[in-house]
């Protein structure tokens, strides 16, 4: 069975790594839809669609499963949401999410959609994140190892804190 996980993983932190961790048991496959791939460079999305898929994909190596990275760009029309993410990703069986409107948008499309328990949300949160990187502060173990090591690897936290300086109501 191949399941479907959309996020905007900005960055992909270890609440995202728990809902991965649960669903695990339950695939053989797991799609990872990459949310809004074409905004980059700003405080509320930073990274780029790349650098989001360099990241999934270095964390998820730890796990004994086949897992594709999608890009998924956003589609302002909500009515037509779900049929143009199956459009960009392999067919799968089940989709995951905890987004009230992703939910609403799959299960109105006939997609069976299954809910995780939410991991530490008042601090695995990406604006949480996003906000100590800004600051300053300390991260890193709210994230995988490996995500760490592509953030440091494309200077993100200089990119972070500079676009932080013209766009700061935009965590």
């Amino acid at each position: 069975m191949r399941g479907f996980y959309i996020g905007r993983f900005q960055p992909y932190h270890d609440g995202h790594h728990r809902m991965v961790e649960e669903i695990v048991s339950e695939v053989d496959e797991l799609v990872l839809g990459i949310g809004s791939a074409g905004h980059s460079h700003s405080t509320h999305n930073p990274f780029t669609a790349g650098e989001r898929v360099m990241m999934v994909t270095k964390a998820l190596a730890e796990f004994d499963l086949t897992t594709y990275a999608v890009p998924i760009e956003d589609l302002d029309r909500n009515a037509v949401w779900a049929s143009h993410v199956r459009s960009m990703s392999p067919t799968f069986d089940v989709a995951y999410s905890n987004n009230p409107l992703v939910i609403q948008l799959f299960e109105e499309a006939g997609v069976e959609v299954r809910q995780s328990p939410m991991f530490n949300r008042e601090v695995l949160e990406g604006s949480e994140l996003r906000e100590r990187m800004i600051e300053g502060g300390e991260w890193r173990h709210l994230v995988p190892d490996p995500v760490v090591g592509v953030i440091e690897e494309i200077d993100g936290i200089e990119r972070i804190q500079r676009v932080s300086e013209t766009d700061a109501n935009d965590v």
